[in-house]
């Protein structure tokens, strides 16, 4: 009997493995939609006013694709300098798994690293994006299903804006 059921199992997942790790372009899968953006007031930490960068977006799957969710790797890095076109990588958040409900699309997922920008008060958090040593934040957003590798899927440049809910 024991023999019977490990055999049936091990024919079972000899068919399941295709599917399981079948190639996804995720690229031409996915799409970043209903993208947000701008500073998320974090209130007081350490007795200073703090802002961090707020990215909030869903993720729609293009006609034909079917995923049931994806890995994602949200990389906030300040734009390249005039004259150059190598980003300073600042921070990131790392999300295990972004389901798609209902179908074809993600929930809104809103993702704020740790590292922001601190001023002392009374200093407004309003002042803080008016300093003169502010460097703006992009979002770019990595996608990962299965065993493949990460692929970029889109970039949301935050916003000058303060976001306080």
């Amino acid at each position: 009997m024991f023999a019977r059921c490990s055999a049936a199992a091990l024919v079972l997942a000899a068919a399941l493995a295709p599917a399981c790790s079948r190639s996804v372009d995720l690229k031409q899968a996915l799409e970043v939609a209903d993208a947000t953006s701008g500073w998320f007031d974090a209130g007081i930490v350490n007795g200073k006013n703090k802002i961090v960068p707020s990215v909030t977006f869903r993720l729609r799957q293009k006609a034909g694709a079917d995923l049931a969710g994806v890995a994602l790797n949200v990389v906030f890095r300040h734009p390249a300098p005039p004259g150059s076109n190598l980003e300073e990588d600042w921070d990131e958040v790392f999300i295990q798994r972004a389901d798609f409900k209902g179908g074809n699309e993600t929930d809104p997922l809103t993702v704020r690293p740790e590292k922001g920008y601190t001023g002392d008060p009374p200093q407004s958090r309003l002042d803080l994006l008016q300093h003169s040593q502010f460097r703006d934040v992009r979002a770019r957003i990595f996608a990962k299903y299965s065993s493949s590798q990460w692929v970029e899927i889109g970039s949301i440049d935050v916003q000058r804006q303060l976001i306080v809910h």
